[in-house]
This record gives structure tokens, C-alpha cells and sequence, in this order.
């Protein structure tokens, strides 16, 4: 009688144990936290549209039992809108010590500093200089910087934290034009470039790697990869491309424990 009595607190433990040890479990894994505009998550992830950004299809290259893969990247964004939008600081809150960010911006930094639709853009180029505008979106003064400064503030959040900053320069916009491949050169890619460098971190030459792949291809088959409704979105089999791409120049890195986490 006793111990059918005692069996339902008996059980109870047992789960709290188990449950228990599962979390554990899942907290000792190191995460990748992927960041940047809509190249790498266009809408909610999802293919709204036909559109795809890479981050969704990358975490198939890693082993799940050993890795998480969160992708937080938001349409839109610069990487100015990322950090004043508050939507750094939310993803920082959960970069550990061990873990992995992977970032990837410029598509949107060109954009204006202060115009009535985003309000988005940075100061071209990686230098110090700063302008004080008045941001109409959200009705106050900013000082907004260049893109090169806030990809340093990124780099300098993440290794405060103990983690590891991965800089990827921009994949290429569609190339094709009346049926030919014109590679165009990338300010970003470059600027992107230099300021891993400068920080002494990571860096994968995305641009260069995919416009490698393209020079491979016919323009027909270029153009495939993207949608109709723009230059600069991927479909299913864009994104899936560059998933591999990024993979391929991670691979490239000497001593980045990110790559001991893929299949």
C-alpha cells in the first residue's frame, strides 16, 4: 500500500530528472546566431512569395545533436536599423560564451539617412565619420555612423560576450542583363572584407564565391535563381546555393571551431 501511496510522487521525480537533464542537455550545445536583412531571411522564413534568404536552408549543413542555428535576421534591415531598432540587442541577450555569430549586411546600407520611408542608410565606407540627422520615422535627432562602424560594434558585443564573430560580405544581386552575366563590384564585399580584417575576425568572401559559381553557369541559368520581382531576392534554389556557398568559404577558415558542428 505504501509504496502505491508514494508511486505518483515517485513518478513526478523521475520526469523532473529526466526534464531536467534534457535542458541541460540542450543548453550545453553551442548556438549559431545568423543576423542580417533579408538575403538571409526574407519575411518569416517561410518562401512568402518565392522568396528565400540562405539562413533558412543553412542549418541543414549542421548537425543538429551537436549545434543550434537561430536565424534572426529580419528584412529591411541595415545594419544600422538592426542595432537602433532594437532587434540587436535581443538577439546579444542570448549569445553565450562558445557560441557563433554569423552576420551579413549592405543590401539595405545604401538607402538614404533620413528619408519618410526606412530611414535605414549608413555613411559609405568603414571610417569614423558621423552626421546628425533627424530621423522622421521615429521623430527624433540620430547620429548615424558608417557601415564599417556598426559592423565594429557588432564584432565588439559578440566578443564581449565570448563568442565567435563571422563576417560574410553580401551575396551579389542578379548579374543578368539582356541575357548576359555583368558582374558588378560590391563596395560592401570590399568594405566588409577590410573591417574583418581590421578586427582580426572571420570572414567569408560570399560575393566572390557565388560570382564564381555564376561564371560557371549560362545567364539562363543564373537568372534562375532568382525571383521576378526584383534584382536582389533568391528563390528556393538561389538561397540553397548560397547556403552551400557560405558553407564552402567556412570551410576555407583556419581554426574556426564552427566547422567541427557541420555534417
Amino acid at each position: 500500500m505504501k509504496s502505491t501511496k508514494y508511486l505518483p510522487l515517485i513518478l513526478l521525480t523521475v520526469f523532473i530528472v529526466f526534464s531536467s537533464c534534457i535542458i541541460l542537455k540542450q543548453q550545453a550545445k553551442p548556438t549559431l546566431f545568423l543576423i542580417g536583412d533579408s538575403t538571409v531571411k526574407n519575411g518569416k522564413g517561410k518562401g512568402d512569395g518565392s522568396l528565400w534568404g540562405w539562413g533558412s536552408f543553412i542549418g541543414d549543413l549542421f548537425n543538429s545533436e551537436k549545434i543550434n542555428v537561430e536565424n534572426d535576421a529580419l528584412g529591411g534591415t541595415s545594419s544600422r536599423t538592426f542595432q537602433t531598432n532594437g532587434l540587436w540587442d535581443a538577439v546579444l541577450a542570448k549569445v553565450k560564451k562558445g557560441d557563433f555569430v554569423m552576420m551579413q549586411f549592405g543590401h539595405n546600407d545604401s538607402s538614404p539617412l533620413d528619408d519618410t520611408a526606412r530611414a535605414r542608410g549608413t555613411i559609405k565606407g568603414i571610417g569614423t565619420e558621423n552626421k546628425e540627422i533627424y530621423n522622421p520615422i521615429k521623430k527624433k535627432q540620430e547620429v548615424v555612423y558608417t557601415y564599417g562602424w556598426y559592423l565594429r560594434k557588432f564584432i565588439s558585443d559578440i566578443k564581449a560576450k565570448g563568442a565567435t564573430p563571422i563576417v560574410c560580405s553580401p551575396i551579389p544581386r542578379n548579374p543578368v542583363k539582356d541575357n548576359v552575366i555583368v558582374p558588378a563590384n560590391d563596395s560592401y564585399a570590399s568594405w566588409a572584407e577590410e573591417i574583418a580584417k581590421t578586427e582580426k575576425v572571420d570572414f567569408i568572401p560570399l560575393n566572390q564565391i557565388i560570382k564564381d559559381k555564376y561564371a560557371a553557369l549560362s545567364a539562363t541559368e543564373v537568372k534562375a535563381f532568382f525571383t521576378e520581382k526584383d534584382r536582389t531576392h533568391t528563390n528556393e534554389a538561389g538561397a540553397k546555393l548560397n547556403a552551400t556557398a557560405v558553407v564552402e568559404g567556412l570551410k576555407k577558415l583556419k581554426n574556426n571551431k564552427l566547422n567541427s558542428y557541420l555534417k
